[in-house]
């Protein structure tokens, strides 16, 4: 739904909005809706703050180089990651990945193993759709 293109749209059109997409994601099957969820999520409207969804990512690539790694070594590669995940409290992500999956963070490789496989991913999507 691209209402954007045309013009700005009022607070009592977005939670209209955010209701009607609630009730299609949600097969209309919620006992409660929230129309004003927009108004809490920052993320939705501020435009100037740089690098707010940073997080989200690095976290996303992260797992996804995570994954892509555990592809390549099979199911050897499931006591790698629960080892991963004991020490994740106690160490860096650099030191994490170092130690558990032989990555140097620093280095392009990992991230480039992740955005590949999300390349892949969006190339599959738009062809399903085409």
């Amino acid at each position: 739904m691209k209402k954007e293109k045309k013009g700005l749209l009022a607070a009592k059109k977005l939670s209209q909005l955010m209701l009607e997409a609630q009730k299609e994601a949600y097969l209309d099957s919620l006992d409660v809706y929230h129309p004003s969820f927009w108004e809490s999520k920052l993320h939705f409207y501020i435009t100037d703050v740089p690098f707010y969804n940073f997080p989200y990512t690095f976290g996303y690539l992260f797992s996804t180089g995570i994954y892509v790694q555990a592809l390549k070594e099979g199911a050897s590669f499931a006591g790698k990651y629960d080892a991963l995940l004991r020490d994740t409290g106690s160490m860096t992500v650099e030191a994490l990945a170092e130690k558990h999956l032989g990555a140097d963070l620093t280095a392009p490789d990992f991230w480039r193993s992740a955005v590949e496989y999300s390349v892949k991913d969006v190339q599959e999507f738009l062809a399903l759709t085409e």
